[in-house]
């Protein structure tokens, strides 16, 4: 099914694909300058029993309330069997039919839930997917609905995210994709996938930021009293929380003095004298627990400080200072080496929601 432009006004229309007055494919995002009218982007939301009920209720909010500013999307609801789903809470979600009765969709989302880490993924769901695939503009999954991408083959050599809980699990049950733990949102190839349910909603301002503009997606964002401050590529914890939390209480306490006073002197040397150990014992403590280096853990802390301080607005030079760089310029090298962007660049980003795609631009 394409859409063209009819003898009586622009609608769809059952088409050979070769056909040489087919003008824009289902996806396609344009005006008919002759009748006035945008095409509608449709949404179609792929639930199952199980399924968590924010992981599609959060993103669908983004998109309806993007309607109230102009952007025409259509919303729909569907299951591999075309039957209503019961969500994780109890609730009964009605559908409008199966998956392989949608027609033409631009964006499919399938929603996450316990049940796709706990039990076998159910058959239904994967053949839906794999039909849904090569489809749709964008294939998006929330949560734990990157396990059900994962089952289609759709996340094969893809890089892809999920909730942090259940990342490792993904990346051991799927060795062919590239699991990035802590990121709020992955894009790759077409194939969107994202942490936990807020990060879900992320994701959805993200997708209308790039349909119709950062503006129109501002005064989404300041609708629903959302932040337009979550790239997808921020992480989802702290670096202390990114670690194990550590057996041994002296190491405990080298974290936590770390954590809340990025600005001192960490020093192997000053970190171990506040410990009451050696630089040398500190280090393989460090090493056995956190697989990490003192030095390491320090900077990626500091680094952690400095982006909060540059999210909420203070002058790089402030922040080099409040978090123990010593200078701006030292901050700038390390930003430049661990993350390819200038403190500036970093905090001109997050005027966007926009995830990069696997070749670095935005979308």
């Amino acid at each position: 099914m394409f859409w063209e432009r009819g003898k009586d006004g622009p609608g769809w229309y059952a088409m050979d694909p070769t056909d040489a007055d087919i003008l824009l494919a289902a996806t396609a995002d344009w005006r008919d300058e002759r009748w006035g009218c945008a095409v509608t982007r449709r949404i179609a939301f792929v639930v199952f029993d199980g399924m968590k009920m924010l992981d599609v209720a959060g993103p669908a909010e983004v998109f309806a309330e993007a309607n109230r500013f102009g952007a025409g999307y259509s919303l729909t609801y569907v299951s591999p069997s075309g039957t209503p789903a019961t969500t994780s809470v109890g609730t009964r979600l009605e559908v409008g039919g199966a998956v392989q009765d949608l027609g033409a969709v631009d964006t499919a989302v399938v929603s996450g839930g316990d049940v796709l880490v706990t039990e076998p993924i159910p058959r239904s769901l994967v053949e839906a997917i794999q039909y849904l695939h090569p489809r749709v503009r964008r294939l998006v999954s929330i949560c734990t609905g990157s396990f059900a991408l994962a089952a289609a083959g759709v996340l094969a050599a893809r890089r892809a995210t999920t909730h942090w809980r259940h990342a490792s699990l993904l990346a051991r049950a799927n060795p062919d994709i590239r699991v990035e733990p802590d990121a709020l949102f992955v894009e790759d190839r077409g194939v969107f996938t994202s942490a936990g349910v807020s990060a879900g909603i992320d994701l959805a301002l993200a997708l209308v930021e790039g349909d119709h503009g950062p503006d129109l997606a501002r005064d989404v964002a300041r609708s629903l009293v959302m932040f337009m401050q979550r790239p997808g590529g921020q992480s989802q914890f702290s670096a202390p929380l990114t670690v194990q939390a550590p057996r041994t209480p002296m190491l405990r306490d080298a974290l936590d003095l770390v954590a809340a006073h990025p600005e001192l002197d960490h020093s192997a040397q000053s970190l171990a004298a506040h410990v009451g150990v050696s630089p040398r014992h500190l280090a393989r403590l460090f090493a056995a627990e956190l697989d990490t280096s003192p030095a390491r853990f320090v900077e990626r802390t500091r680094l952690d400080h400095a982006k909060a301080l540059l999210d909420a607005g203070h002058s790089v030079a402030e922040t080099a200072r409040r978090v123990g760089f010593g200078s701006a310029e030292t901050m700038r090298r390390l930003f430049v080496a661990r993350l390819g962007v200038s403190p500036s660049q970093y905090r001109t980003r997050f005027a966007t929601t926009s995830p990069r795609n696997s070749s670095g631009s935005l979308r």
